[in-house]
């Protein structure tokens, strides 16, 4: 049996984030156009934030796709940049991370945001909590399937060829992409979609190496608290207002401790 890939994992000695409370944290809300209610949801959530908070945090899959920082400029993508600078000029820090599905979320898009790109892992220190932040897609190391693909698809020359290939080739393959993924989903669209869960020892592995006590992180879409043996664990849940299983919550952190803001009412 071939052996899991290493976790990429921050060092000890990496800089680490400090970050004024209160912080929010979200991850897998799949924006797209054809999501209304979830998009104004989150416009909700800024505004709220924007009254309550001191820091976002988007922990990956912000979008339902992203195939190059072109399509900052298009009116949907534009639009999202405009709200979240909006937030960030109102003294809110933003930080945007890589999801599985927009890795290809760069600078330019960044830049209209007013918003921080973070590596995945990311390590930051907030109300006395030290804490690794990361999508969470690289914990799935059980997924083979998934782990080969994730490899490939992170290969900086296979990156480049993409992005050079026309914004139209792009759109169409994501097209494509959607909607393989989308089909599973016929039987009751509405439901809501896992992935492969994170591996106990991927997630000790993280832990240990940041020399964190708590993790935070997306992607498999299974919104819980766990108490691991190396900490605490929060995965934060998926976004989705438009279905017939309405879901939406941030996980917020200040003097008090974590809690979670269910956002569906």
């Amino acid at each position: 049996m071939r052996a899991a890939p290493p976790i990429p994992s921050p060092s000890r000695s990496s800089p680490t984030l400090q970050v004024e409370a209160p912080a929010w944290f979200i991850s897998d809300l799949h924006l797209t156009p054809g999501m209304p209610r979830t998009l104004a949801a989150f416009e909700q959530v800024l505004e709220r934030a924007r009254a309550e908070a001191r820091a976002l945090f988007i922990l990956g899959d912000f979008f339902e796709v992203w195939v190059g920082d072109e399509e900052t400029d298009a009116p949907f993508a534009a639009a999202v940049a405009a709200s979240l600078s909006r937030l960030a000029d109102a003294g809110v820090a933003v930080y945007l991370m890589h999801g599985n599905r927009d890795f290809l979320l760069g600078h330019r898009f960044a830049r209209a945001a007013h918003a921080t790109l973070l590596p995945d892992p990311a390590v930051i220190e907030c109300a006395g909590h030290r804490i690794v932040l990361t999508h969470g897609d690289m914990l799935c190391t059980d997924d083979a399937a998934y782990m080969r693909f994730r490899r490939w698809t992170r290969q900086r020359w296979l990156q480049r060829l993409f992005l050079a290939m026309p914004l139209r080739w792009r759109l169409a393959v994501a097209r494509r992409l959607r909607e393989r993924s989308e089909a599973g989903r016929l039987r009751d669209p509405g439901a809501p979609r896992h992935y492969g869960d994170a591996a106990p020892a991927a997630v000790a592995a993280l832990l240990r190496d940041s020399a964190s006590r708590t993790m935070i992180h997306g992607h498999t879409h299974r919104p819980a608290r766990h108490d691991e043996a190396e900490g605490i664990r929060w995965v934060l849940t998926d976004w989705d207002l438009d279905g017939r299983h309405p879901r939406a919550a941030a996980l917020r952190l200040d003097a008090d401790g974590f809690s979670v803001l269910s956002l569906t009412g």
